[in-house]
């Protein structure tokens, strides 16, 4: 992620979309390419998800999302099929964990939820703390997220933060 500012249409989901769902373990365990592996993404509740799905197409559930095994190839798949954020009313915190840590933009809205349509355009701003949907000009409050994490997506995860700044920057990001 090199923007702030993300752009996409949405995909809905309800609450309580756990990690089986978006990447089911039958496969997680017998196929090593994450390419391979992303087209099986999301499989748990639309069989044809990663066929449909574009880059930077947005996410976008109710409470819990990423819940259940803290397996971080859920959102790898979705980053590597392009998904620009995943918007959720809250999410479970491992996954909430591995998203920021694999350069996933990961954003709670409480009042999202049941009031956006699938196919609509949300643009995400994540300095300030903003959702609008471009089609219904409603707009989101979010909280924006803290600077260090803004960093870390920008940088691409937390590997490529270590990687840039030989080591987590606190201060002046």
């Amino acid at each position: 992620m090199t923007e702030s500012t993300i752009r996409g249409k949405v995909w809905v989901f309800g609450n309580d979309v756990n990690t089986d769902q978006i990447i089911p373990g039958k496969y997680k365990f017998r196929i090593i390419d994450i390419c391979e592996l992303a087209k099986h993404a999301m499989e748990g509740v639309d069989r044809d998800f990663s066929k449909r799905v574009s880059r930077n197409d947005i996410i976008v559930a109710g409470k819990n999302f990423g819940c259940g095994s803290s397996r971080e190839h859920a959102p790898l798949v979705l980053k590597q099929l392009g998904i620009g954020a995943v918007v959720a009313s809250s999410f479970a915190r491992i996954f909430y964990r591995n998203a920021i840590n694999i350069g996933l933009p990961i954003v709670e809205c409480k009042e999202i939820a049941g009031k956006v349509h699938e196919g609509s355009f949300l643009e995400i701003d994540l300095e300030n703390g903003a959702i609008r949907d471009l089609d219904s000009s409603q707009q989101f409050k979010m909280k924006p997220l803290p600077s260090f994490l803004l960093q870390i997506l920008k940088d691409g995860g937390l590997v490529e933060h270590f990687k840039k700044h030989g080591g987590l920057i606190w201060q002046n990001v």
